[in-house]
């Protein structure tokens, strides 16, 4: 699938990955496992992450997993609130492909 004829419309898949997520335990992960950790959109599925992944970056995808991480108490202009709860996903890449990340 890392064929470029054979990939589909990189556009429609921006929509799916909103940002890639760097701090020292994905930074570890992406060291030891191969493994990189994005937000995702709160709707995708595992096979939506799966196929954009594979082609905007042009890797070839062994295994996603999804975390749903949930809201949290937080503190704005003296009044409580919650910050909204957001989809997280880890992707494994098979040995030799890496993406990009900064």
């Amino acid at each position: 699938m890392a064929d470029p004829e054979k990939r589909g419309n990189p556009e429609q898949y921006y929509h799916v990955l909103r940002r890639p997520l760097v701090t020292e335990k994905t930074t570890s992960q992406l060291d030891r496992c191969n493994q990189y950790a994005f937000e995702v959109a709160s709707t995708t599925n595992k096979v939506e992450i799966r196929q954009a992944v594979e082609t905007l970056f042009g890797v070839q995808v062994e295994a996603v997993n999804v975390v749903k991480m949930p809201s949290k108490r937080r503190r704005m202009f003296g009044r409580p609130g919650l910050s909204k709860p957001w989809k997280k996903a880890i992707v494994t890449l098979r040995d030799g492909d890496s993406i990009e990340v900064s």
